[in-house]
């Protein structure tokens, strides 16, 4: 039987809870002999002007006529970045793939909403466009997240763990031949929120948490929250770490660098917790280069980690596998499974805008 061959070139868009800006990856997909494979070509971050910035941080705030224009002027904004990103780099995509930036994600009121009007998008680009790939799932009963693991189990399969630090710590591995992922606990969402309190937008290789000391009455308030007794789907948003995680560590009155390895050493337990079998283990995301963080995990994970000295993959991996939904979705293939979300059956989300 003559197999067939298809290539796909995508523009895959992320903005994180971690707010540090557009994530734009310009990649391949081949699908051939029954085995998709890719290439990432190249990424880039846009960071947010600070007018931006503000409004997006405060979008929960606004009103709906408020938001609805944050909306249309997110996907205008994509759109400009987009169409510069692809002039300098030389890219043709045959389609776009954006996730936006999620403003409420309240699974259990069976309502999410991820900005940057594809609309919009589609208007200013003039190409196809596939975006709001978590709507669908949790009209079905989802999480509407964690996503990123059809990718795990498609193009990184050679690897137990899949680990992402990003504002969110989530996890995807393979269990009796079934997808499982979820959502950990908080990362760079709440680390990059306490270096600004000294006025940096992050902490640079874990320098500032290297100075502090774990303290043992905040950790284990951290580490009892009945998040962690949950078994099976889950995930986390902005709200549960607002309303849950921060008022911890706002009322303590530790410093912030002994808050800072505080919450680093409560990342690794979860973490090591999560990933009780031996293996490769592949962690990417803006906490692969936090030394202090990845140091703490070494000590206390019982596999091989691995991250990319192509950093590439460690920063855009998630950008890269919006794009891939968004080529399962042109085809109509699953790209949510629903043993990793909780959702009524596998399913193939997303909204296309041509």
């Amino acid at each position: 039987m003559e197999f067939m061959e298809t290539s796909y070139k995508v523009i895959g868009l992320m903005s994180g809870t971690s707010l540090d800006g557009l994530d734009i990856a310009s990649c391949s997909f081949k699908y051939e002999h029954d085995q998709w494979s890719f290439h990432l070509h190249h990424g880039e971050t846009v960071s947010f002007q600070p007018e931006l910035l503000s409004a997006i941080s405060k979008a929960h705030l606004l009103t709906e006529s408020e938001l609805h224009n944050l909306d249309k002027n997110f996907g205008i904004w994509m759109g400009e970045q987009v169409n510069r990103y692809c002039e300098q780099n030389q890219f043709n995509p045959d389609l776009i793939c954006s996730h936006g930036h999620t403003v409420f994600h309240q699974p259990e009121r069976n309502y999410t909403l991820q900005i940057g009007s594809g609309k919009e998008l589609h208007r200013i680009t003039n190409k196809k466009i596939i975006c709001d790939f978590r709507t669908a799932d949790v009209r079905l009963g989802g999480q509407g997240a964690p996503l990123v693991p059809i990718g795990d189990a498609l193009l990184f399969n050679k690897y137990t763990y899949c680990v992402n630090l990003g504002g969110i710590a989530n996890i995807s591995s393979d269990e009796n031949g079934k997808r499982v992922a979820f959502d950990v606990c908080p990362v760079n969402q709440v680390l990059n929120s306490l270096s600004l309190e000294l006025g940096f937008p992050y902490d640079d290789k874990g320098r500032i948490s290297e100075k502090g000391s774990v303290q043992k009455v905040l950790l284990d308030k951290l580490n009892k929250l009945d998040f962690y007794t949950i078994d099976g789907p889950k995930s986390l948003g902005r709200e549960w770490v607002e309303s849950v995680f921060m008022p911890i560590i706002t009322t303590s009155k530790d410093s912030i660098p002994d808050k800072l390895a505080t919450v680093s050493e409560h990342i690794a337990i979860k973490l090591s917790q999560s990933m009780p079998k031996e293996g490769r283990i592949l962690i990417t995301g803006g906490g692969a280069k936090n030394d202090y963080l990845m140091n703490l995990l070494s000590s206390r994970l019982k596999g091989e980690i691995t991250t990319f000295t192509d950093e590439l993959i460690i920063d855009f991996k998630e950008a890269m596998i919006f794009g891939f939904l968004g080529v399962l979705k042109l085809r109509n293939d699953v790209n949510c499974l629903a043993s990793v979300t909780g959702a009524k059956h596998d399913h193939s989300s997303g909204v296309i805008f041509e």
